[in-house]
Parts: C-alpha cells; structure tokens; sequence
C-alpha cells in the first residue's frame, strides 16, 4: 500500500511518512481489493464478461474514452473485445473490502485518538485531523462515528495547541465533522466552544482567520448555535467589521455578511447588529414584522446612538412606519414610535424627510389633543420632537398643520404653546421654549411669533424663565429672547426693567462665568438689542452698575482672562454693543459722562477699533466714538483771555493778546482722549481712517460718522480739514465716494466731501478729478433729498453748477 497511513498526502506536513511505523497495527491490502484501473481500494467492484474486476466509475470511463476515440471496446487488461458490456456487481468482493475498511477505520480511529493529544508531535497531530476530515467526507454516517467516539471535543482541544498548522487544520476538520450534520452542530454549542473559534476572527489576515470564519458559517445555519454565537462578546462587531472592512480578503467578507445574515434569525442578535452600525435587519423587522415584533424595533431604535447619515437613512426607510405607529390607538406602540422618532428628528437633514412623511399635524395634535391626549411624560416627548424639527431650514409658515390651514406660527397655535408652557412642568417647558426658538430662528417665521406673543401679552411669561433654577430651562428662554429682542423692543424693556428685576438676573448670567458661555452670548445680545436710544433703559444700567460689569469683562477678554471658547466673539461683540449706549446720554446724563472718563471710554473703544475680523465690535466701537467725539466741544475748557489792562487803554499798542499753546485745533480748547473724548488725541484718527478701506459697508459708515465729528458746524472746520489732510485721509474719504456703497454710506461721504471742498486748495485739486465730479454728479441726480442737497452744494464748491442755481429751495 503506497502513501501514508490515512491513504492521503498530507499538504500541511512537512513529512508525508511520519506514520509508516504504525503500518504494523493495519491489515495489509490484498491486490484483488484495487482497481486496476484507479489504483484505490474498489468501493463499487463489477465484473466484465471476461470475468476481470474493476470499479465501476473507472471501467464506465473507460469505455466511454473508447466510443469518443472510435476505438473497439476491449479489456483494457486484456485489450482483447468485449462482446457486451455487460458490468456485473461483485457484491461478494464489495461486503470483503467494506469489512477490511471498518476493521482498518477502528485501528486508525484509535490511531488518531491517540494522536489528538498536546504530548503528540505536530505531524501526527496533522495526520490525525486530516484522516479524520477524509473519513467524515467519505459519507455522512462517518459523522455520527465521530460524534459517538467524542473526536470532536478533541478536536476543539487542538484549537490551543501551540502550532498555528495543527490551529488552522482543527477548525478545518470542524467545519467538515458540522457540515450537514446538526447533532454534531449541537455539540459545537456546548460550553466554550463557539467562543474559542470566535477569538480567531481577531486574528489579522491569517488562514486560521479564513477557517473560523468558514467554520462559523456553518454553525450559524443552526438557530440554535445564531443565539450562542451572539451571546459571545464581540462576535457580531467583528462580523460587522468584516463586512465593512476595504482591506479583507473577498472571501471572507462574503462569509462573513452570510453568517450576520443567518444570525438575523435570533432578535437580541438583530438588536446588536443595529448597535453596531447594521440596521437594516432591525428596519426590516419594524416595517415587516408582527406588531409585537414592531413594538420591539422601535422601542429599541428609540435607545440607539445613530449618526447623523444614518438617522437620514432610517428616517427614509421607516420614517413614515413611525408616523402611523405613532398615531395608533395603543399606548405602549405611540411611546416606541415618539421614542424612535425623537431620536431620529434630531438632525436636520433627517427632520427634513420626517416633515415631507407628514410628522407635524400628528405632532400638533399629541400636543394640543383631547380625547386620545398623551400623558404628559410623553408630550415631553412629542414637545422634545418638534423642537428638533423647527431647527431645520423650512418653510413652517407654510405647511398646515390644523384645521383652517392652521401653520405652526399661526396665532392660535403659538397662544397654545404659550398657554401649554405656563400650565406645565420645567422639562416640558423647556422642550415647549427651545420650538419658539426654533421658530423665531428664520426671518421668515419670526415676525408671525413675535406678533402672536405680542397680542396675548405673553413677553412676561417668557422673561420670567430668567430667573428658573434649571439651567436648561434658563437657556431656552434666553436664546428665545435673544431671537425676539429686536421685534418685542419697548415690551420687553418693560418687563426686563419691572419689579421683578430680571434685567438683573440677565447680568447674573452675563458676569457669571470665566469662560464665555453661549448662554452669557445670547443674554448680551438680548441688552444689545433694546433700542438704544431708550434713556431710562440706560440709566437702570448704570445705576445697578451693570456698565462697571460689561468693561470689567470686556477687559478680561481682551486680556486674555478669561478661558477661550467658540463663543467669545458673539459675547464680547454684544458687551461692546452695551456699552455703546453709554454714550448716547452723555450729552445729558454728567453720571454717565463721569463714567466714560472714569473708565477711559475713549481710549477704550479705540482700542477696540483694531479687532480685525470682529466687524460688530468695530462698528459699534465707531459709533460710540462719534457719540464721544460729538460731546467734545460741549466739554472742552476755552482759555480765559485776560482782560486788557490799565495801560492798554491809552496805548492800543499795549493790547495785543497773548498766545495760547496746547490748545485743540478743531475744538479751540484744552482736549484730552480720556476728559473731553477728543479723536484727536490718540489713535482714533489713524485707526478710523484705516477702516475706510474696510469691506463691511457698515464698519465704513460707522467710520465715516466718527470722523464727520471734526467737519461739525460748531468745530473749526477748516482745522478739521487740515488735520485730516495731514493724517492722509483725504483719499480714503474719496475713494469710499467713488466706490458703489449703501445710500447712507453714501449720503455720509457726500457730506464729508462737500465739508472738505470748502477749502480752496482741496476744491482746486479735486476740479481736475473727473471721477470725484461723476459720483458727485450721480449722487446729485440719484440721491435721496438730503443727499441731492448736499451734492448740489458740493458740485458748486468745483464749479460744476453756477451759484445761482437754485435748483433747490432753502429748507433751512
């Protein structure tokens, strides 16, 4: 008998004839047991007419070679023909070789036996599993051969072994001992032993890999072994892995995606696979599933953590399942489905697809419903939904959502939130507020709410949320406000500035923390929005000290105090705003007067001129200056002119008067930047002058209003002028003429310009410039009233209209 013991080679050994020694224990082959032609022990012998035996397989081969070939049927021992070709069974010869390879299989069965022992050496091992994977390929009843002698429990035991071959080779050896065979299936599910194989998928672009994973697929076409194979930890985050991974092998990530498919049987198992990433199977069963089975997909949807990509997918896949499960009779099935859809609401791109499956009216009508109306942990809920969906950039006033083409900014269905928020608890107050942000978050829809509010009186009820102790419930109220600042105005600074202090409590949040909040930026920019002009608003503030809070944080940021955050810009934009409005009562408030030099206002917002990038703060640092720099000449100290003396009146050439230095040359007095706000002392020119260049068509005009302080009536002009010429802001002034600005930038440099070619020479010098001549013209021709008058003044001053034009009555 040629080959080793098993009657195979063995491919993972590095020596085929590692058994030959063992041949002693088997019976030897007789010759009549071969085929003549295969060469293998016969397991169907026939016999030919000639009385010569042969396997049947090879002899039907053989004579089909000859009838392809043209050739005479012979023997192919004899090579003489064959009248028939008749095959008789030698059923005699068969039952002898079937005795001879049991008796044989038992003395090898032992062989391998003792060869599946850690003490074995790797190549006996080897033998013992390949012999064994050749016996249970033979035929299926071998399996139950194994099964009873307890192989497979060995076999499992060489998972451990120290060889990666003998390793690779047992999960081989399993996968062919479980195929078609669910006893022996039964048996992989006792103890350890999926978790054993399990371990070998983490084992990086190997061979045992590939098997295990094989190995896996088989068991997991048992239901009993896809519930065994779930519960190992990690088996189906791998699996998933597999699938998903763009550097596996092919192969394994198609079985890979078979077994998850096959464990989709077992529900826990879809249940981790949507934990991980694979939600298709669970959206599957929600859409497809009995009603108990739909009540469990959504309930556990409601508890995933989803993506943002995948909450779009799941919202288009079952999103409208969730809407009709949601408008059910049954409580628990509304609760999975509100659940699930709070979760998946929560991203715009998905709150999106929810509106287009019709979500809102159901939503209004949990809110606002009677007869079937949701307990109220569950409104929370349906409140906590809508909050996420207003987020989204659509078109709400347009979408109904009641009856009469109600919409959600529709007066009726604001007083009934407004009412639901004043008769409810803090959570779903919260939830109630955060859909009014929402709301009031589009130009579009803001107006419609803030008009509603405004007809039910309702502007107290939110202000009143300030002072809450939930810090959530504060916040939601805050940024509503912020929303609402510039549409409620006077109403608000009514209730902000009532009994019961809120306006305080809003200073509270502004000056609370180190590091700027986004709850401290929206309660800075409600302040910085109230009409500014309102003086008594003003006061308040600067009686309670609030303005001592605003530059003591203004200064800290600019310090670098306080810790950094993404909100810094919005706060110290709507700090600067705040205390800009000082400065609209200077000329009347000597408290707030004191104030601004007492913190060095002037210098401060010039400082503050050079924020490059934070366009707000720069523009509003600029109209502050203006405000400042309009006080100058009301406080600027004239010098006291001695009288003539007693000599002088006899000898007028005595009385001549004396020179004053250091005086300010616009102002005609004694200036400085922190007394009397002067522009000229300091940087603020320079610094204004800069930002004409600016590309905020605001920060421009901001600027340009600033510097027209120097040009007023009651200033000497002609210093003005000279002092703008020196610091070299004639041609940015002109430029901003010539460039296409707003119709107030406009009209501001038109008047600017006119104040300049007052002076001779710069009227002279500018004749000549035909582009200063046509914007001059334009603004003439296609300026309001105010800017035409002032145009024709300027065109006069170049001689482009003769005076006695008169194209314009004297309004003066």
């Amino acid at each position: 008998m040629a080959g080793s013991w098993d009657g195979s080679r063995d491919l993972g050994s590095q020596s085929d004839d590692s058994f030959q020694y063992e041949r002693q224990y088997i019976e030897p082959i007789y010759d009549a047991f071969i085929c003549p032609l295969s060469k293998q022990v016969m397991k169907d012998p026939v016999t030919l007419e000639n009385g010569q035996t042969f396997e049947r397989g090879a002899i039907e081969k053989w004579f089909n070679e000859c009838k392809e070939n043209g050739r005479k049927l012979v023997c192919p021992l004899t090579l003489k023909e064959l009248k028939t070709l008749d095959m008789n069974p030698s059923i005699a010869l068969r039952n002898t070789i079937e005795e001879w390879s049991a008796r044989n299989e038992a003395v090898q069965l032992d062989m391998a036996r003792k060869s599946l022992n850690p003490g074995s050496s790797e190549s006996d091992t080897l033998q013992a599993l390949r012999f064994i994977q050749q016996l249970t390929s033979k035929n299926l009843s071998n399996k139950h051969i194994i099964r009873n002698a307890e192989f497979i429990p060995m076999i499992v035991d060489m998972l451990k072994h120290s060889s990666r071959k003998v390793r690779c080779r047992a999960l081989e050896t399993l996968r062919v001992v479980v195929e078609d065979d669910n006893d022996n299936k039964e048996i992989m599910a006792e103890g350890d032993k999926v978790r054993t194989i399990v371990k070998f998928l983490s084992h990086e672009k190997s061979k045992e890999r590939e098997e295990a994973v094989s190995l896996l697929f088989e068991l997991s076409k048992s239901e009993a072994l896809c519930e065994k194979i779930g519960s190992v930890n990690g088996a189906i985050l791998i699996l998933v892995g597999m699938t998903s991974s763009k550097s596996e092998n092919l192969l394994i990530v198609e079985k890979a995606d078979k077994i998850l498919e096959n464990l989709e049987k077992n529900e826990n198992n879809v249940r981790q696979m949507a934990e991980n990433g694979r939600l298709q199977p669970l959206l599957t069963l929600l859409l497809e599933g009995s009603p108990e089975i739909k009540l469990s997909m959504a309930s556990y949807l409601g508890d995933l953590a989803l993506s943002n990509d995948v909450k779009v997918f799941v919202a288009r896949t079952v999103g409208s399942s969730l809407i009709d499960l949601m408008k059910t009779a049954d409580m628990q099935s509304r609760e999975a489905a509100l659940k699930a859809l709070n979760q998946v609401s929560s991203c715009e791109a998905s709150a999106k697809v929810l509106i287009e499956e019709g979500i809102l009216s159901p939503l209004v009508n949990d809110l606002f419903a009677g007869p079937n109306q949701l307990p109220m942990r569950l409104k929370e809920v349906s409140a906590t939904i809508l909050a996420n969906i207003v987020t989204s950039d659509c078109d709400f006033d347009s979408i109904p959502v009641g009856p009469n083409h109600q919409t959600l900014v529709s007066e009726e269905i604001i007083h009934n939130l407004l009412h639901l928020i004043s008769n409810t608890g803090p959570s779903i107050e919260c939830k109630l507020l955060q859909v009014l942000v929402g709301l009031t978050s589009s130009p579009t829809t803001v107006i419609s709410v803030a008009s509603a509010i405004k007809s039910l009186g309702a502007t107290v009820i939110i202000v009143q949320f300030i002072e809450a102790p939930q810090k959530d419930l504060r916040m939601a109220s805050i940024k509503l406000l912020q929303n609402l600042s510039v549409h409620l105005g006077q109403e608000l600074v009514g209730c902000l500035c009532g009994s019961a202090g809120q306006l305080g409590s809003l200073f509270k949040v502004i000056a609370e923390n180190i590091a700027s909040t986004e709850e401290q930026a929206a309660a800075i920019a409600i302040v910085a929005d109230l009409p500014e002009m309102d003086t008594g608003l003003t006061r308040q503030m600067l009686d309670e000290g609030d303005f001592q809070i605003v530059v003591s944080r203004i200064k800290m940021i600019r310090q670098g105090e306080t810790r950094r955050s993404r909100f810094v810009t919005p706060y110290l934009e709507g700090l600067v705003r705040v205390l800009s409005r000082i400065t609209f009562v200077v000329p009347n408030d000597e408290k707030a007067a004191s104030f601004c030099r007492d913190h060095n206002l002037a210098g401060l917002f010039t400082d503050l001129l050079q924020s490059t990038g934070l366009d707000n703060v720069q523009m509003a640092s600029a109209l502050a200056l203006e405000n400042l720099s309009q006080e100058s000449k009301n406080l600027t100290k004239l010098p006291e002119v001695p009288s003539p003396g007693f000599c002088a009146s006899f000898f007028p050439c005595l009385s001549k008067q004396p020179v004053i230095t250091g005086l300010c040359r616009v102002h005609r007095g004694a200036c400085t930047q922190r007394d009397t706000f002067c522009l000229i002392e300091g940087q603020a020119l320079a610094r204004l002058i800069a930002l004409l260049d600016h590309v905020n068509d605001k920060v421009v005009e901001a600027s340009l209003a600033a510097l027209s302080t120097l040009l007023d009536d009651d200033v000497n002009i002609e210093e003005g002028v000279s002092i703008l010429c020196e610091m070299e802001g004639i041609k940015p002034i002109l430029d901003v003429l010539l460039e296409k600005k707003s119709e107030n930038t406009r009209r501001r440099a038109v008047w600017m310009v006119e104040r300049l070619l007052r002076t001779e020479d710069i009227a002279y010098e500018i004749s000549g410039d035909p582009n200063v001549s046509t914007a001059l013209v334009d603004a003439f021709k296609h300026g309001d009233y105010r800017t035409r008058q002032i145009a024709e003044r300027a065109l006069k001053h170049i001689d482009k209209i003769p005076n006695f034009s008169g194209v314009f009555p004297n309004t003066a």
